[in-house]
C-alpha cells in the first residue's frame, strides 16, 4: 500500500509535459467542490424554509385537534382535564370556528371566525408573541360606551378595512334563523381590541379572534365548542401524542396533529428536497465525468512507466490502486473544500441576512438557513461515491496495459 500511495503522490505533483491534463484535474476538484457546496447551501435554505413555514403555522395554530364526530363536545371542561392527563400534553384549550362577512366604514371581507378562551389560548398557541397592539385579554372587556366585545384582526385584513384599534367594525353570520324570505343573518357589533401579524399573508388577511361567548352567538351553537386545541412538550412527537389522546378519550372523538392537517403541504416540500437534492448532484456527476477523462489521459501519458512497473513485479491491483488513489484525492479533497465552502456561505447567510424577501410572498422576511448534519454527511458521503466510482474504469484500464507491447518501439 505504501508503494501504490507513494507513486501515486509522485504522479499528482510530478509536471507533466501536457499541461491540459493537469488542467483537467483542477477542473475536477472545482467541479466537485461547486457541487458540495451548492448542495449543501440549497438544502440548508430548503431545510430553513421547511422549519419556518411549519412555525409559522404551529405558531397560529395548535400541535393537535381534538374534535367530536358529532360536530359540539358538550363539556369541554371535562374533555380537557382528559386530555392534559395524557403524557406529553402541556396545555388545552377550547376552539370555536365559523365563517362571516365583516364590515367597516371603508369596506368589507370574509372573515373566518375563531372563538377562543384567552386565559387558556395564549399557552397553546403563540399568537401573543405576534400581537402588534392590544392583547387577547382585551376581547372579553367592553367598550367604554357600552357592552362591545372585542376582536383581535390581521394586519392585511384591519388594513383592508382601514380600521386600527379602538374601531367598531360589524359581523354578519349566515348562521341566523330560517324563514319564508331567506336565512336572517346574525349582527354583531365589535370593537377592534387589537392586530397581529404572523407573516403568512393567508392568515394575516383572513383570520380574527373572538371570545367564546360572542362565537358561539354568530355560529349559532347555545353551549359547549367545536374542539379543543392541544400543544405538546415534543413537536416532533405529535402523532404519538395524538395517539395516546385518541386511546384516551375513545372513538367518539377526531384527534389529528399538525402533521396529518399539513400532510401534503410538508409532502410536497418533502419531495421537492429529494427532487433539489438529485438534480443539483448532476453537477457531481459532470465533475466526475471530468476525472474520468483526467485519469485516462494520465493513463495514455504514463504507459511506458505502468509497462516498466509491471516488468519490475508490480500486480494488475497494484496497477489498479496507484490510479485510485489519485481519484481518491480529487474527491476527498474537492470534496472537502466544498463542505467548507458551503458552510461558511451558510453562516454568512446566517449572521448578516443579506437576502430579504418580501413579506407579502414569503412567511419569513430574510432567506432561512439551517444546516443539518445528516445533510452534509449524505451530501458528502455521496460526492465521494460518485468521483471514486469514476475513478474504477481508469484504473482498470491502466491495469490491463500489457508491457510486451508497450515496450515494443522504446
Amino acid at each position: 500500500m505504501a508503494f501504490e500511495w507513494f507513486i501515486s503522490r509522485r504522479y499528482l505533483r510530478a509536471k507533466r509535459k501536457q499541461k491540459f491534463i493537469s488542467l483537467i484535474s483542477v477542473i475536477s476538484v472545482l467541479g466537485v467542490a461547486l457541487g458540495v457546496l451548492a448542495l449543501i447551501v440549497v438544502l440548508s435554505v430548503y431545510t430553513g424554509f421547511t422549519e419556518g413555514m411549519r412555525d409559522q403555522i404551529i405558531g397560529i395554530n395548535s400541535h393537535i385537534m381534538v374534535q367530536r364526530y358529532d360536530g359540539v363536545i358538550e363539556d369541554p371542561d371535562a374533555v380537557s382535564r382528559r386530555v392534559r392527563e395524557v403524557a406529553g400534553v402541556e396545555a388545552a384549550s377550547a376552539l370555536i370556528f365559523g365563517q362571516a362577512l365583516i364590515t367597516s366604514g371603508s369596506g368589507s371581507s370574509g372573515i373566518v371566525l375563531r372563538g377562543i378562551d384567552p386565559r387558556s389560548a395564549a399557552a397553546v398557541m403563540r399568537i401573543t408573541d405576534k400581537m402588534e397592539s392590544g392583547s387577547l385579554e382585551d376581547l372579553g372587556r367592553t367598550g367604554k360606551d357600552g357592552a362591545l366585545p372585542g376582536i383581535v384582526l390581521g394586519r392585511a385584513l384591519a388594513a383592508q378595512l382601514r380600521v386600527t384599534t379602538g374601531d367598531k367594525i360589524r359581523l354578519l353570520s349566515p348562521n341566523g334563523p330560517l324563514t319564508p324570505m331567506g336565512v336572517i343573518p346574525k349582527i354583531r357589533t365589535c370593537r377592534v381590541a387589537g392586530t397581529f401579524e404572523t407573516g403568512m399573508y393567508e392568515y394575516d388577511s383572513t383570520l380574527g379572534f373572538l371570545d367564546l361567548p360572542t362565537a358561539r352567538l354568530l355560529v349559532g351553537i347555545d353551549r359547549g365548542v367545536h374542539g379543543l386545541e392541544v400543544r405538546v412538550d415534543d413537536v416532533e412527537q405529535a402523532d404519538r401524542i395524538a395517539a395516546r389522546i385518541g386511546a384516551a378519550l375513545g372513538l367518539e372523538y377526531s384527534v389529528r396533529d399538525w402533521m396529518a392537517m399539513n400532510r401534503n403541504l410538508f409532502a410536497a416540500l418533502k419531495l421537492e428536497k429529494v427532487g433539489l437534492f438529485i438534480a443539483l448532484d448532476l453537477i457531481i456527476l459532470v465533475a466526475a465525468l471530468n476525472i474520468i477523462s483526467a485519469l485516462i489521459m494520465v493513463v495514455m501519458e504514463k504507459t511506458r512507466d505502468i509497462a516498466i512497473l509491471k516488468s519490475m513485479g508490480a500486480t494488475t491491483g497494484a496497477i489498479m490502486r496507484i490510479f485510485f488513489y489519485q481519484g481518491m484525492v480529487i474527491a476527498f479533497f474537492g470534496t472537502a473544500l466544498g463542505v467548507c465552502g458551503g458552510l461558511g456561505l451558510c453562516a454568512l447567510l446566517t449572521r448578516y441576512k443579506i437576502i430579504e424577501l418580501p413579506s407579502n410572498v414569503y412567511p419569513m422576511s430574510t432567506l432561512p438557513v439551517k444546516v443539518v448534519p445528516l445533510d452534509v454527511t449524505v451530501i458528502a458521503v455521496s460526492a465521494v461515491l460518485i468521483t471514486l466510482a469514476a475513478t474504477l474504469y481508469p484504473s482498470w484500464k491502466a491495469s490491463k496495459v500489457k508491457p510486451a507491447e508497450a515496450l515494443t518501439y522504446e
